[in-house]
């Protein structure tokens, strides 16, 4: 099929919950993408902060060749050594003590505040408010939803999850009157995505720690998009110098399949007996190596502090763009958002339409998550692009 009947077919056939632009890709290399009509493209999307190693990988290509070749799924029914081998991975390199693996960041969020839920009621059966922040995003599905502040996706399938309290993000005062003794946990992003590319205040997650540690409520960290690697850390939270009880990852984790992890202490985990919660598909042989080879990658020292240098590198060069034009830059490492002082929507358009792939963060945002193997000469061609079409 031609792109137009390409396009065609979709609305066919496809239930409309996207709005997708008359665009065909058809292959990808590094930070480049290619459509269907021969077209190049700087990817600074990166599948939603996904690609982290770039596209077609040849180290990640050849694990997921070799291991489609050995076994792709038996369920979680049986063990398997890859599943074992990124477990370890995660493990050893974090705060937690065991992994329940999914396949998303919704899965994953879902799975925390189940859990969540189970460790306060050992305690207290009334113990199940969970506290959330503005601008806030965890996922669609119904508990995950019910965490996410928007109220354009929560309104068109209320009545949600009870029990939830949105507190404004980064407002320590307002924080310690939302969390009380009938919180059984507390979720955020150390730095939201969805929300519009804001990092908690440097004093605002140690706050929710003594909080939570008060009240004697869990505190998840939602890195789904600013976890490994993204921050210029493994962890974002590392920037803050606190330790969450649970932990959720998907996004970049298995380079572009679908992976979720709930990372978690001995002390929430010893309370989860077998059949309270499970995944047919779930760390299956081929998804896990394919995981192993993006963390092993990202998990060094070098790498980190390369991340952490180009994010700065970025920002300090969208900061030269036009003041009229440009309200703020924040971020961190190599999620940064780009506040403009109009939509982002027909700038969005017309980068595409000069070979630079960017989408936003809400109205006014720009959001730039590209693969963390991008190069400073890369960053210089996307901010001429950027002055090209801010100015005109």
């Amino acid at each position: 099929m031609n792109k137009d009947q390409i396009i065609s077919a979709e609305k066919q056939y496809v239930l409309q919950t996207y709005v997708r632009p008359d665009v065909v890709f058809t292959h990808g290399k590094g930070v480049y993408l290619y459509d269907s009509e021969g077209n190049e493209y700087l990817d600074f999307a990166s599948g939603i902060a996904v690609t982290a190693l770039g596209h077609s990988d040849p180290e990640w290509a050849q694990a997921v060749s070799e291991q489609a070749e050995l076994l792709t799924h038996v369920s979680n029914l049986y063990h398997t050594e890859p599943q074992v081998e990124l477990a370890r991975r995660l493990v050893e390199n974090s705060f937690a003590d065991r992994v329940f693996f999914c396949n998303s960041g919704t899965e994953a969020n879902e799975a925390a505040i189940k859990f969540a839920r189970k460790w306060a009621k050992q305690a207290n059966p009334s113990k199940t408010k969970v506290v959330a922040f503005t601008g806030g995003f965890h996922g669609r599905s119904i508990g995950a939803l019910s965490v996410t502040y928007k109220a354009k996706y929560r309104e068109p399938f209320a009545p949600l999850m009870p029990d939830v309290t949105f507190a404004p993000f980064n407002d320590l005062e307002m924080a310690e009157e939302a969390i009380d003794d009938q919180t059984c946990a507390v979720i955020v992003e150390p730095v939201q995505g969805e929300g519009g590319v804001n990092p908690a205040r440097f004093e605002f997650l140690p706050w929710l720690r003594q909080l939570c540690d008060r009240h004697n409520a869990l505190l998840i960290f939602d890195e789904v998009q600013c976890g490994l690697g993204r921050s210029g850390k493994l962890w974002a939270h590392e920037l803050y110098g606190v330790m969450p009880d649970i932990m959720t990852l998907a996004k970049p984790l298995a380079g572009g399949l679908p992976i979720g992890a709930v990372l978690l202490t001995k002390q929430v985990a010893s309370v989860l007996q077998p059949g309270d919660h499970g995944s047919t598909f779930a760390a299956g042989p081929l998804v896990t190596r394919a995981a192993s080879v993006v963390f092993d990658r990202i998990n060094q020292p070098g790498f980190l502090a390369d991340v952490a240098e180009k994010g700065q590198y970025l920002k300090e060069q969208l900061w030269q763009l036009s003041k009229d034009q440009i309200a703020n830059v924040r971020g961190a490492g190599l999620l940064v958002g780009v506040e403009l002082r109009q939509s982002v929507a027909p700038v969005i358009a017309a980068a595409r339409a000069k070979g630079l792939i960017v989408i936003n963060a809400g109205e006014t945002v720009l959001r730039l998550a590209p693969p963390l193997i991008v190069t400073k000469e890369q960053i210089d061609t996307v901010v001429a692009i950027l002055k090209d079409v801010l100015s005109s």
